[in-house]
């Protein structure tokens, strides 16, 4: 990516790309989607809610911050995990800083320890500890987790931060901007994601079945847009979509008794697609099986795992 330069030079332009790592669900999609002021990236409580490389761009003066979003890092059950894995490190071999997120309410565990180690392995990039949700911990909670995090090893900065309150982001990308080489603008101005609108309506989708459904769907669970079509007789956008899943129970859960949940998945779904086409939307949602889609070659590929 981004050619290497003296970070001691001030006054230039910087530009460069990040990555947020840590274990599922700690806060990474969150505080991308903090930074760049807007919802690039799908969050949920689920873990593996990210499933692929989503950038967010940071617009600043002196520089312009690429926010690579990825999936937590984990150990794979399916041939998804191991690819999702491979998706990490592949980011991860061509970024110029990583950030690895601890949660302050928690301790730090082997999850952590074990991405914490796979770092050693992309010594071209800057290494930075961030502490995020610092409002779900109290002050002596948040000091012992940074004297925690400062003993894995030998950090270039470790920031403390809430991404829903917005405290210290500015300092996060101060800092950040000041490990990036100097470089010039990679994106124009206003521009937010490099994302295809398909991709961020299938992603919308997703989250709100993430939201409704149980606990044993989520990693079932794809979405694929069909078509999208804009109405000549009325300002409409129609949208047709799939949601995919494993086994025919769990197509029963997501329709729900008389398909009133897959209305209520619908309806959460309009509400955030239609700001992001700036208009009304009619969509068509259908259900589909394909069985044990997460451990399949040609599934995945299909997919566009």
């Amino acid at each position: 990516m981004s050619q290497n330069a003296d970070s001691e030079t001030d006054g230039a332009f910087r530009a460069g790309f990040v990555s947020f790592v840590g274990r599922p669900n700690v806060g990474k999609s969150t505080l991308m989607n903090a930074l760049v002021g807007e919802k690039v990236a799908i969050t949920s409580s689920k873990p593996q809610t990210t499933r692929r490389a989503i950038r967010g761009i940071v617009n600043r003066s002196d520089g312009q911050l690429i926010v690579v979003d990825t999936p937590g890092i984990h150990r794979p059950r399916t041939l998804l995990g191991e690819r999702l894995n491979s998706l990490v490190q592949a980011t991860l071999a061509d970024v110029d800083v990583i950030g690895f997120c601890v949660p302050a309410d928690e301790k730090i565990g082997p999850g952590d320890r074990f991405i914490n180690e796979r770092l050693d392995e992309y010594p071209g990039a800057k290494k930075v500890a961030i502490v995020t949700k610092t409002d779900t911990a109290s002050k002596q909670a948040i000091a012992d987790q940074l004297m925690a995090v400062s003993a894995l090893r030998e950090w270039d900065t470790i920031i403390p931060l809430s991404a829903t309150r917005n405290e210290q982001l500015d300092v996060l990308v101060t800092e950040l901007i000041r490990l990036l080489p100097l470089s010039p603008q990679l994106y124009p101005d206003d521009t937010v994601t490099d994302e295809e609108l398909t991709d961020r309506i299938a992603e919308y989708i997703r989250e709100a079945v993430l939201e409704d459904v149980r606990d044993e769907l989520p990693h079932s669970l794809a979405v694929t847009v069909d078509d999208i079509l804009e109405r000549d007789d009325k300002p409409l956008t129609e949208i047709y979509a799939n949601l995919i899943v494993e086994r025919d129970s769990q197509k029963a859960i997501v329709i729900g008794k008389g398909g009133a949940r897959l209305r209520a998945i619908g309806q959460t779904a309009r509400e955030q697609i239609e700001p992001l086409v700036g208009g009304k939307v009619f969509l068509s949602l259908r259900v589909k099986v394909a069985k044990e889609w997460q451990r399949d070659p040609k599934q995945l590929g299909r997919l566009g795992f």
